[in-house]
């Protein structure tokens, strides 16, 4: 009886130490590193962003600014599993769709009504520091401009 209960304590321990690891590395806080970025002209900046946990579900909070110094705040909540969801805050979009391309890539394509306005890639760096968004978007004006922001995590 007592190797059978160690032998289940191991296997609920092992089990417990590969969630943990396999553990999504977009999920947290990320401040923008403005030094290591380039936006085109008319870009929004996206100073901080968060993914965290709502239930089976990730919701994504962003706060930036925009091309003329306006704050910015935007809400998404979904999964990343390449199917639109609504997005409340973002003027030039109504819904998102994240989609994982490998454990630290994931696709991102936004939407205002049936129109692409935002396509992208996120990828976490190695050791996962680091998240690097490189997107096409359209500016205010209206104009696709293309920006790369790197972020660092907090």
């Amino acid at each position: 009886m007592k190797i059978k209960a160690i032998v289940f304590a191991l296997a609920v321990i092992l089990a417990g130490v590969s969630l943990a690891s396999a553990q999504d590395p977009n999920m947290g806080t990320w401040k923008l590193n403005e030094a290591k970025s380039k936006f085109g002209k008319g870009a929004t900046k996206n100073h901080t962003v968060v993914y965290e946990a709502a239930g089976d579900d990730i919701k994504v909070i962003v706060d930036g600014t925009d091309a003329s110094g306006a704050a910015t705040h935007n809400e998404w909540t979904g999964k990343f599993n390449g199917r639109f969801y609504p997005v409340t805050g973002d003027p030039s979009s109504d819904t998102r769709a994240y989609r994982r391309i490998n454990r630290s890539t994931l696709s991102i394509t936004g939407k205002k009504g049936s129109k692409v306005s935002l396509t992208g890639t996120i990828t976490v760096a190695r050791g996962g520091k680091v998240r690097t968004v490189t997107t096409s978007s359209r500016n205010a004006a209206g104009r696709w401009v293309s920006s790369t922001a790197v972020y660092d995590k907090q």
